[in-house]
């Protein structure tokens, strides 16, 4: 039986290998994204993770606040930001005070069981259904 943070670690590793294999050199360090939602043991858990993949671990931040890193806005003015996270089996909003470059998650909320891939399942269902209307086939036999 594998702990959380051994799962995790095993899923990390093969991060690590895939990232040095790309880069060809060794990964030593690592900042890990995880939902806004995590609570500290389910973050503590992710960095003994990536502990145990063999990662120093530099830093462990919210999704929303990695996304609106990457667009830059820790350079612009302080603000409040929504940002919005259509996963695959997750949709969430989080909503982000950024001052000085510093970002605060003011709350967080969404459905773990709604994201993108239910809106594939919807799209096809739809799509079938139409199909079978209009030309009397059933795509699904």
């Amino acid at each position: 039986m594998y702990s959380p943070s051994q799962v995790g670690a095993f899923v990390l590793m093969k991060m690590k290998e895939t990232a040095e294999s790309y880069l060809g050199t060794t990964v030593h360090n690592a900042v890990i994204t995880v939902p806004a939602y995590f609570n500290d043991s389910q973050r503590q858990a992710t960095k003994d993770a990536g502990q145990i993949a063999g990662l120093n671990v530099l830093r462990v931040i919210n999704e929303p606040t990695a996304a609106a890193l990457a667009y830059g806005l820790d350079k612009t003015e302080d603000k409040i930001i929504a940002v919005y996270d259509l996963g695959g089996g997750t949709f969430d909003i989080s909503v982000l005070e950024i001052q000085k470059g510093v970002f605060e998650v003011k709350s967080t909320n969404g459905d773990t069981f709604l994201g993108g891939e239910d809106f594939d399942h919807a799209l096809v269902n739809h799509l079938v259904a139409e199909f079978k209307r209009e030309q009397g086939v059933d795509l699904t036999k």
